[in-house]
């Protein structure tokens, strides 16, 4: 009889610990992130998980009854596809990393959650933490649909070695665009296959012009804007240079370049030794701001990483704790500078000279002006395909000013249609 007393009083134990123990694992939440491997920046990357995988860490210990997974493996080329696939099937993360060309689309398609009332009612979030142009670039239509993770703006890589051979000294960060051209002229040479530059485009000096091509809300073109209009004529006046010869990235490589804007993290990864021998060891090189227009400064545009929240995620208050970790605790953050090699978007965090260990023309101090000044472009549902349009019209035009204004004209009545 003792013994079917004990028999039971164990069964009844087991099954309440069962019972527990059932109702501890469907209490357990998981919530799932969506993130590419290797680099966006298309830079020497040792560990691209490291930051992630340490900001788990932290966040499942602030958390422990949740758990958070990520699949790994996914090429960076591949990812956007890979994230179009899972939104369509319904089973996106809840939380994921979002290239800047997909931001425009996945926030005007309904895909992301928005943010403003979370940072509103959030008494840890600070927006003020971050440098203003990187918050931007999650904010669509005048709402916030993804918080900056990490950002990169454009540069001009200059060939020293060139300009030393033709005695021209470094131009420093507060050039102009006549100093440009006349250095451009002064290293062109058609007969020895030596160029000005590569890769400068009218959008690189628009921004440089104080101009923008859209206003902020999407409704109006300004091609037609005399800034605009400088910006494309000075950059046919460079492309005039070559003669008719189209100078290419093999070209610079070659060093038969002397400028070429780039994106800052190739001068992260690329100027210390050895990486630079490895990606240029035909010449010295070195960076400067991009050249300022007679309307503008020494700005240029800014690319962001971002951090978008699943329109249709169950899990959306988890997911905020963690993209706000990921994206603006400074230990987190900081980690950028050992495993990425992009600029935090918090400035108390960029602006720390000793983590940043910044080589060259770039002391800490100008990053603090870089960033706060660098320009995003204005985000809204057709950017994308006015953006063509301009470009489109731009190519077939040349500087003709009155088909300029025609086509902006065209731009205006497709954006309000």
């Amino acid at each position: 009889m003792k013994r079917r007393l004990g028999i039971a009083a164990l069964a009844a134990v087991l099954l309440a610990g069962g019972l527990l123990w059932g109702l501890e694992a469907r209490r357990e939440s998981v919530l799932t992130v969506g993130v590419y491997a290797g680099s966006y920046w298309q830079t020497p990357n040792g560990d691209c998980y490291q930051i992630l995988d340490d900001a788990i860490a932290l966040f499942q210990e602030r958390r422990p009854g949740v758990r958070v997974e990520y699949v790994s493996g996914i090429p960076t080329d591949d990812y956007s596809e890979w994230l179009a696939g899972r939104i369509l099937k319904g089973t996106e993360p809840d939380l994921c990393f979002i290239l800047p060309e997909d931001f425009n689309l996945l926030a005007s398609s309904g895909a992301l959650a928005e943010l403003d009332g979370f940072m509103a009612s959030d008494v840890e979030f600070d927006a003020g933490a971050y440098y203003e142009p990187c918050l931007r670039a999650g904010r669509l239509g005048g709402k916030q649909y993804a918080l900056p993770q990490e950002s990169v703006p454009t540069i001009m890589f200059v060939n020293k070695t060139l300009l030393e051979s033709r005695g021209i000294p470094l131009p420093d960060n507060r050039w102009t665009w006549e100093d440009f051209y006349d250095i451009c002229a002064q290293v062109t040479d058609l007969d020895s296959r030596t160029f000005g530059v590569y890769d400068y485009t009218w959008q690189n000096a628009l921004y440089a012009n104080g101009a923008s091509l859209f206003s902020e809300d999407g409704t109006a073109c300004c091609l037609a804007d005399e800034r605009v209009q400088a910006a494309v004529r000075f950059a046919k006046s460079l492309t005039d240079l070559n003669g008719g010869y189209t100078v290419t990235a093999r070209d610079f490589d070659l060093g038969r370049v002397a400028f070429r804007p780039f994106l800052f993290s190739e001068y992260r990864a690329y100027q210390p030794y050895p990486w630079r021998v490895r990606k240029y060891s035909g010449f010295e090189w070195d960076c400067v701001c991009m050249p300022a227009g007679p309307d503008g400064d020494n700005v240029s545009e800014l690319r962001t990483m971002l951090l978008g929240i699943s329109a249709r995620s169950g899990h959306r208050e988890l997911a905020w704790e963690l993209a706000r970790l990921l994206s603006a605790d400074d230990a987190v953050q900081s980690e950028l500078y050992a495993y990425s090699h992009g600029i935090s978007p918090v400035r108390r965090v960029a602006e720390n000279a000793r983590d940043l260990d910044l080589p060259g023309s770039f002391p800490a101090e100008l990053i603090r002006e870089i960033m706060s000044t660098a320009v995003t472009a204005p985000r809204f549902e057709r950017s994308d395909q006015a953006m063509m349009m301009a470009e489109s019209a731009v190519a077939e035009a040349g500087d003709q000013e009155q088909r300029m204004l025609i086509a902006q004209r065209e731009i205006n009545v497709f954006l309000n249609q």
